[in-house]
């Protein structure tokens, strides 16, 4: 494997095991692209979360899914949150979620 490895926070990594096949295969060439070093193919950067943080956007036929991760760290890419949307805006809940991961992710490696 090349470049960082990936580390699940939380449920994550069930949460993205939880996502439709052909979603689930779409986030996990996007997430081996960022270990790679590049940019997934269809991303954008979360500040209200924290520095460093990107969403991952994937679709099915059906629906819309996100997976929320931080490479900033030294040595992992830590996947934040994994969900599914059914509106345009992300629930505060999912925001939430994803905050708190991150903040703890800061205090323990005081980045």
């Amino acid at each position: 494997m090349n470049g960082k490895p990936l580390k699940f926070c939380g449920t994550s990594l069930d949460d993205l095991r939880s996502f439709p096949a052909t979603a689930r295969r779409r986030a996990g060439l996007a997430l081996s692209l960022v270990q790679a070093g590049e940019d997934p193919p269809d991303w954008k950067p979360m500040t209200a979360i924290g520095r460093g943080v990107r969403e991952i956007r994937v679709r099915d036929d059906k629906e819309a899914f996100r997976v929320i991760y931080v490479a900033k760290f030294e040595d992992a890419i830590y996947v934040l949150h994994c969900f599914g949307k059914k509106s345009q805006k992300t629930a505060r809940g999912d925001l939430e979620l994803a905050t708190r991961r991150y903040k703890y992710l800061v205090k323990e490696f005081g980045k």
